[in-house]
């Protein structure tokens, strides 16, 4: 059974696929789930989530425990995979090790996906705070607007992307720093742009602060970003001023440059 979208410009969609995905979604931020109770998040038939949950638990993508339904660790192949190819990762893990380090905070490497900031490798550093920071991070997809990495993005983002991105998601606050004015961010995004490099002061966690440089391809387009993070008692004057930005730049400018190299020497 096929659904139409009102958008005649729009591809056809097939409504079965989208609810076995919303299945999958909905089991992942339910942490698992029994029929009744999935039933009810999803606004289904008890008997159309049976029939979801046991035809991707025929597909080994669902496992029961008694009468919970829970995702299946296929998923990690199937994700680890996804990350192993992406060039992002591949030339960008070794600089954030280095970042750890050097520094002992945290680094992160971060992507855009459908407006969103994607975590494609975290690392927390011998004097990081917050254990369950790098968990967190890589369970859930990020705003872009409060954080040092998505704010590197966005500078590097067409204004009509941004825009885009600003109407899907908005500019939800996550501290009395954020910014939640959208003229505000593209002030913010030419300060970037002519600084090189982007701050998070306290914009997504009260008193943590970061700092995140972007990454091009080949043809200019934005990849992604570099960005390491600590508390504000150690991120601040000359070191987060100065030292720290240099670094993050340099990182972000051996992984670009890295991943140009590779693109050049595929095309002999």
């Amino acid at each position: 059974m096929t659904e139409t979208p009102s958008d005649p410009d729009s591809p056809r969609t097939l409504q079965t696929v989208t609810r076995t995905l919303d299945v999958i979604k909905a089991l992942k931020e339910l942490n698992g789930a029994t029929v009744t109770e999935l039933a009810s998040h999803l606004d289904l038939s008890k008997g159309g989530a049976y029939n979801h949950l046991t035809t991707l638990r025929q597909n080994g993508f669902v496992i029961k425990n008694g009468d919970e339904y829970d995702l299946s660790p296929r998923f990690i192949l199937i994700g680890e995979h996804v990350r192993q190819e992406n060039l992002l990762y591949r030339f960008g893990k070794k600089e954030i090790d280095k970042l750890i380090e050097e520094t002992g905070e945290y680094a992160q490497l971060v992507t855009e996906k459908h407006g969103l900031g994607i975590v494609l490798y975290l690392k927390r550093g011998e004097k990081a705070i917050g254990s369950d920071y790098p968990d967190q991070m890589e369970r859930k997809p990020l705003g872009l607007h409060h954080t040092a990495a998505g704010k590197s993005i966005l500078a590097h983002l067409p204004d009509e992307r941004v825009e885009e991105i600003v109407d899907q998601h908005g500019l939800r606050k996550r501290t009395a720093n954020t910014i939640t004015d959208i003229d505000e961010l593209f002030e913010e995004r030419e300060v970037v742009r002519e600084r090189g490099y982007a701050y998070n002061i306290e914009e997504e966690v009260e008193g943590l602060r970061a700092v995140g440089a972007d990454i091009k391809g080949p043809d200019g387009n934005i990849l992604g970003a570099v960005s390491l993070s600590g508390p504000k008692s150690r991120m601040q004057g000359e070191r987060f001023e100065e030292e720290l930005p240099e670094m993050v730049m340099n990182a972000a400018d051996v992984i670009e440059v890295n991943i140009n190299m590779h693109a050049q020497s595929t095309q002999f």
